[in-house]
């Protein structure tokens, strides 16, 4: 199994779970909803969502996703992207994604050691 990540905002996620598909902000607009392996969350989310309130952090199981996913070059990494809605079915876990009083984040607590675990780029 290799888990993939994504940050969304929890009304975003409350939607799609009542019709069990996710699209995110990009998907219609961009072709694809980013995604980021564990080592790449930090940087994604201090880049996007700093200072920002009521996200949530998705851990997805990638072999369970029914829409393509590529993993592509950007900023200088290869950053796993959903091609097509995420079935919900696919996510393994959510947990709340809020910033520091500095507005920088940090790993959820139960996601800290798993970072040291598996080598960048490898998910877990």
């Amino acid at each position: 199994m290799s888990v993939i990540f994504h940050i969304t905002r929890s009304q975003q996620w409350e939607q799609a779970k009542q019709v069990q598909s996710y699209r995110g902000d990009t998907l219609d607009t961009e072709g694809f909803i980013h995604c980021s392996t564990l080592p790449q969350v930090l940087k994604s989310a201090n880049k996007f969502f700093g200072g920002q309130t009521g996200l949530l952090l998705l851990s997805i199981d990638s072999d369970k996703v029914e829409s393509e996913i590529k993993y592509e070059l950007a900023a200088g990494e290869n950053y796993p992207h959903i091609y097509g809605p995420l079935n919900v079915d696919a996510v393994l876990k959510v947990v709340e994604f809020e910033p520091g009083a500095d507005g920088k984040f940090e790993l959820p607590a139960e996601l800290t050691a798993s970072i040291n675990e598996h080598s960048p780029g490898a998910g877990l």
